[in-house]
């Protein structure tokens, strides 16, 4: 079973910073595609950054400029950096990855509240 292990959350001030990190079980050589998602409650889960397994990231508009996603092949860990922090950033990150086979697996999650 692979497993995707979420940590780095927290509460910070509006304009703060926080780095998520996402240790997998397996080399993430194994995946197409690792992500960051994030959801509210009442909301739609909704993906934030991807990094594919040849290096090719890509984010959702509202985070451009503020979030970097990276990784570590030796620690078999993705990274989320977060910058200039809002509070429409609250909610719940959750790693993702899908392997070549296109199967999907899920972290469980790390609360991520930013307020005054």
């Amino acid at each position: 079973q692979v497993q995707l292990v979420e940590s780095g959350g927290g509460l910070v001030q509006p304009g703060g910073s926080l780095r998520l990190s996402c240790a997998a079980s397996r080399s993430i050589f194994s995946f197409y595609v690792m992500s960051w998602y994030r959801q509210t409650p009442g909301k739609q889960r909704e993906v934030v950054a991807t990094i594919t397994n040849s290096g090719r990231t890509d984010y959702t508009d509202s985070v451009k400029g503020r979030f970097t996603i990276s990784r570590d092949t030796e620690k078999n860990t993705v990274y989320l950096q977060m910058n200039s922090l809002k509070p429409e950033d609250t909610a719940v990150y959750y790693c993702h990855s899908r392997n070549f086979g296109g199967s999907d697996y899920w972290g469980q999650g790390t609360q991520v509240t930013v307020s005054s």
